[in-house]
């Protein structure tokens, strides 16, 4: 009886699906994923971000020294703090970074002595959950909430316990409550903040501190007793009873010390034990990995998308907190004082508006709502739209995407911004350089606009620019044109052609072209840099997201396009290097990825196996999208072709693993590829479901024969977001062979303003 009573209670959870593992999507994810990275070579730049989906901070182990860009290396043995963090990739620099380590024996402070040895068999590395045991015999934990994190330490019997905050490379403050069991403070770090301003943290242990202090890290000197601090590098350490277990709950804001109280207590107040905070992140991840559903793959497809999707969800980080009223308002880091609103920084929109948020205006509607709106606030505190936010401006890499972001949400739908203000901001953007980087309003914008392209050698990465400057001005036509304002429609109509004039027909190639209008002399396609941004003329051909079909003719055909694009694949795998002197890790990672002069670990030929669809040849393009997704993604510490890059690199994963891509933001059409799975589910937030079926799909069935959506026979070679968000099944029949004479009408090709 007691058998059948327990089978009974086994079938009825799991009908509920309490049980049905496929449910538990964080069990698939590793986010230690692309962590085997160096200067040298890029695995994918990642460090095991324990947060929750799009994070205001986000805990990782340490095995970098302070201010070291490689925060975790996976090749490395020795662990040095657990931190706070917020870090981009190891070419940005973190910021509101303190870090947290337990030492046993003696006290010691110095981040080089007190880093201790683990190993990877020992460690376990989840979006909810992160453990790791020490050749000590020290066990570390960490779950997370939004704005904090709940930590437990345990010490080995009979050994003396002490616990080392360390407040980073700039300026901190501490105060220790002995009583209390607490230690708040601030600290100070990162680049390009107001003056004055400070991330406020407090820290709340379970178990009585025995004997306190505080410490700097610049001469590691100690002052036993004292309860407060401020300064350079200004850090505390307290001592728990020897052998206990400590449980250390966290949290930090931007506003307040007693905001910092808020977040804690309201995130963190009822988990008693870190258990509960484990299953509360677990649940947030489930949901939110939950809205992708797929199915018929391997174990190893499995964890590569669902360890991508983890990715994909990280970045934008918020960037705002609630008060006590329940109302969301922020620091800003642009003008320095409280708003009203959201806020959202961590990304660099010359990597991010190709496929990661295109992604987001899919799955997350309503936070990219509040983004695009954010955009504006950001641009009536600075004066600029971002393009490349941690957590200020600082206008890095070329072009001017926010216009991308702004005008893909508008096609999408998504309307909670004024148009005409961000067309206005764009206008600004587009007419001026900004005191920041190149990507701070228009670098060449004087030539740029009196010659239609931006001239080399007077500008660095000039025909990169001018080929982004182009599509940008598309965007902004493309939003005026929807809004109908004829004004910026004839501002932006003629630049967004401006591509042609860095087209060189006698190479038939893109090129460095001088003011006087002569290309540069000694072409060489595989050169990498002058007038090119991470790349060369073989990656940045394709740069022109609004007009393949202008780009086609332009190159003489489909039949030249289709022979240049296989070119891309035949040609050997070697490198000029160019005015870079020396080889780039960029350089490294196509050398490596083999596949001739395809560069998938950067982001300007990302979208380009998606290309063949405009050129009769859709077949290849489902042939090299699941190529590509085969042979440069997994889930281990190698998982990536290069930079994973806040999101992007993930989200063209994610997006190509469900069969389509965005290869030109601002459209509102993803563009048909050759989804990894048998069947996907896409758990839109309007409530409906949008069904992808390949029964027939593995590994060798990678070719759509033909294709029904809602039951009616489907021969385009893209799909309309709005058809998404109604709902429906989209049905494919799979095939090993090509079939070669679908999708080739001029009806059934994507969009180009040349069609």
């Amino acid at each position: 009886m007691k058998l059948k009573l327990i089978a009974s209670i086994l079938c009825c959870l799991a009908a509920k699906g309490l049980l049905a593992q496929h449910k538990d999507w964080v069990h698939y994810v590793n986010t230690l994923q692309g962590t085997n990275s160096k200067h040298e070579l890029t695995r994918g730049n990642t460090y095991p971000t324990t947060a929750l989906p799009f994070g205001m901070h986000t805990w990782t182990p340490q095995t970098g020294r302070n201010g070291d860009g490689w925060k975790y290396q996976y090749f490395k043995d020795k662990i040095r703090g657990f931190q706070q963090a917020h870090q981009c990739s190891s070419w940005t620099r973190d910021y509101a970074v303190f870090s947290l380590m337990p030492v046993v024996d003696e006290l010691i402070v110095s981040e080089d002595k007190r880093e201790t040895k683990f190993s990877h068999q020992n460690e376990i590395a989840k979006p909810n959950y992160y453990k790791v045991t020490f050749e000590n015999d020290i066990t570390t934990e960490i779950s997370p909430s939004e704005r904090g994190a709940h930590l437990r330490f345990s010490y080995p019997k009979g050994k003396r316990s002490f616990l080392i905050l360390d407040g980073y490379n700039r300026l901190s403050g501490v105060q220790i409550y002995p009583k209390e069991n607490k230690i708040t403070g601030w600290v100070n770090n990162g680049e390009g903040f107001k003056r004055g301003w400070k991330s406020y943290f407090v820290i709340q242990f379970d178990q009585p501190i025995k004997s306190y202090g505080t410490w700097e890290n610049k001469r590691n000197t100690i002052a036993k007793d004292s309860i407060s601090a401020e300064g350079l590098g200004k850090g505390a350490f307290v001592q728990f009873e020897s052998g206990t277990k400590v449980q250390v709950k966290t949290a930090s804001s931007y506003i307040s010390l007693q905001q910092a109280e808020l977040n804690l207590k309201r995130e963190l107040g009822n988990d008693k034990t870190l258990e509960d905070t484990k299953a509360n992140a677990a649940a947030v991840w489930n949901k939110s990995l939950g809205k992708i559903e797929v199915e018929g793959g391997s174990k190893a497809d499995m964890q590569t998308f669902y360890s991508c999707f983890f990715r994909a969800s990280l970045f934008s980080r918020k960037f705002y907190e609630i008060n006590k009223a329940g109302k969301p308002y922020y620091f800003s880091p642009y003008d320095g004082k409280v708003h009203d609103g959201y806020m959202f920084t961590d990304t660099g929109f010359w990597d991010t508006f190709r496929a990661q948020f295109p992604l987001n205006t899919l799955l997350q509607p309503e936070m990219h709502g509040r983004y695009m709106q954010a955009m504006l606030d950001a641009y009536e505190q600075c004066g600029w739209l971002p393009s490349w936010s941690f957590p200020s401006e600082a206008g890095s890499m070329i072009g001017n995407h926010a216009i991308s972001l702004l005008a893909d949400a508008w096609a999408k739908g998504i309307r909670t911004f004024d148009p005409k203000k961000a067309l206005d901001a764009y206008y600004h953007e587009a007419m001026n350089k900004g005191p920041w980087g190149a990507a701070n309003g228009r670098d060449g914008v004087t030539e740029y606009n009196q010659l239609g392209y931006v001239p080399y050698p007077k500008y660095r990465e000039a025909t990169a620019k001018t080929l982004e400057y182009a599509y940008d001005d598309y965007c902004a036509y493309t939003l005026a044109k929807m809004i109908g304002d004829k004004h910026y429609m004839e501002v932006f109509e003629k630049p967004m052609f401006n591509y042609k004039n860095v087209y060189d027909p006698a190479t038939r190639f893109m090129r460095g072209r001088n003011a006087e209008g002569k290309w540069s002399p000694n072409f060489d396609p595989t050169e990498w840099g002058g007038p090119f941004t991470e790349g060369n003329a073989w990656h940045w051909q394709w740069s022109v997201f609004q007009d393949t079909k202008g780009l086609i003719n332009l190159m003489g055909g489909n039949s030249n396009f289709i022979s240049k694009l296989d070119s891309i694949f035949s040609e050997p795998n070697k490198v000029n290097v160019g005015s870079y002197g020396g080889m780039i890790h960029e350089m490294t990672e196509m050398v490596m990825a083999n596949m001739g002069q395809y560069a998938h670990g950067n982001q300007p030929i990302q979208h380009m196996v998606y290309l063949y669809n405009y050129a009769n040849q859709p077949w290849k393009a489902q042939f090299y999208a699941r190529e590509v997704m085969h042979k440069l993604y997994d889930a281990t510490e190698n998982g990536y072709p290069g930079d994973e890059d806040q999101g992007q690199t993930s989200s063209w994963y994610v997006l190509s693993a469900l069969g389509f891509y965005s290869v030109t933001p601002g459209t509102g059409e993803y563009v048909l590829g050759s989804p990894m799975f048998k069947k996907t589910t896409i758990n839109l937030e309007n409530g409906k479901k949008f069904v992808i079926e390949a029964p027939a799909n593995n590994v060798a069935h990678v070719y759509i024969k033909s294709a029904s959506l809602n039951g009616k026979n489907y021969t385009k070679n893209f799909i309309n977001h709005s058809d998404l968000l109604k709902g429906g099944v989209l049905k494919l029949e799979m095939n090993v062979k090509p079939s070669l004479n679908r999708g080739v009408l001029e009806e059934d090709k994507p969009f180009s303003l040349s069609k």
